[in-house]
């Protein structure tokens, strides 16, 4: 993407760094990519990840 106007754009657009919208876009891209089978795992991964996540920052503080 050497587009300045497109990064601006999206930029405006995503409400993001237009470093941080390109990573996503190629990783879209990336995942758009993959087998049907391999999505789901990345997916099941991702939500795994997530839940762990999830658990460490709902724990009690005392």
């Amino acid at each position: 993407m050497k587009n300045p106007t497109l990064i601006a754009e999206l930029h405006a657009k995503l409400g993001a760094r237009s470093s941080d919208a390109v990573e996503s876009l190629r990783l879209l891209k990336a995942f758009l990519k993959l087998a049907p089978g391999q999505r789901i795992e990345v997916v099941e991964l991702v939500e795994r990840l997530t839940s762990e996540h999830n658990s460490e920052t709902d724990r009690p503080l005392s």
